[in-house]
């Protein structure tokens, strides 16, 4: 098994994150839950996305586990197999909603989804990674644009070969980014949906990237490589150039008459 307290740290030092990198794991059988473990209908009182989970365990530090009957999503409720959807009921939503123009669209959205088998999992657990104690299935990290490209370089460093996505603005972090992951056992870029920022408080610089938990040493390998370069995060930008007021007159000649003149097209008289 990986440290994942070490790899905490180096991703939080690499990246300068913002909040926890969360370790999901996918539970086949509800007794596997550890007891301290958050359940929303136990512990709030209340049915939670999928989302909210994650987000509780990535701002709170919470340890967040979410079942067929925590789950207060129905999309992630049909991706997540723990009740699949009526397509008549997804074809009046997302038609009525303007999201797809007719049942055709409605349909090839839907159907576009990822998805677990029907009750293959009871549920899933939400942790912060520094705090897992066995291999999580998935890593799910936040960050900006600007952190984001670091994690697709030290995605890509090994086979140099491009990360893939899909983009629909729905279900995004929980089914296209987690579950897109764990099915195809590759990273997913996510730019997170209308759910996402409604419930689960994403902001509008954050995007997400999901990553298979046996991804994670060639991610830590790549991201170590590229940083030891200069290849940082913040980026270093470059600022070994003269500064000059209006790309014309020196920084350094502003208190001199003719200078300004130049600048600004006067002439003495």
């Amino acid at each position: 098994m990986e440290d994942w307290k070490i790899i905490n740290e180096d991703l939080t030092r690499i990246l300068r994150l913002a909040t926890f990198p969360v370790a999901i794991h996918f539970i086949e059988d509800m007794g596997k839950i550890p007891e301290k473990v958050k359940r929303p209908v136990k512990d709030f009182g209340v049915r939670l996305a999928p989302c909210q989970g994650a987000a509780m365990a990535r701002k709170y530090g919470f340890s967040m586990a979410i079942s067929k009957e925590d789950s207060g999503c129905a999309i992630a409720n049909h991706t997540y197999g723990w009740k699949r959807a009526d397509m008549k009921g997804v074809v009046y939503f997302l038609t009525t909603m303007n999201y797809t123009l007719d049942e055709e669209a409605a349909k090839n959205t839907f159907y576009t989804l990822p998805a677990l088998g029907e009750n293959q999992y009871e549920a899933v657990v939400y942790t912060p990674l520094a705090r897992s104690t066995s291999d999580p299935d998935v890593v799910l990290l936040y960050g900006n644009p600007g952190q984001i490209m670091r994690m697709i370089h030290g995605s890509t460093r090994r086979t140099g070969q491009p990360v893939k996505g899909s983009f629909s603005g729905r279900a995004a972090s929980c089914t296209e980014g987690v579950l897109g992951a764990f099915l195809d056992k590759a990273p997913k870029v996510v730019v997170p949906g209308n759910g996402d920022r409604v419930w689960a408080s994403c902001q509008d610089h954050e995007m997400a990237m999901a990553f298979p938990g046996a991804f994670m040493p060639e991610l830590m390998e790549g991201l170590k490589k590229t940083h030891a370069t200069g290849i940082r995060y913040p980026v270093p930008t470059f600022m070994g150039y003269e500064p000059k007021v209006g790309m014309t007159v020196p920084l350094s000649d502003i208190f001199d008459p003719a200078e300004i003149d130049k600048f600004t097209g006067r002439r003495k008289k």
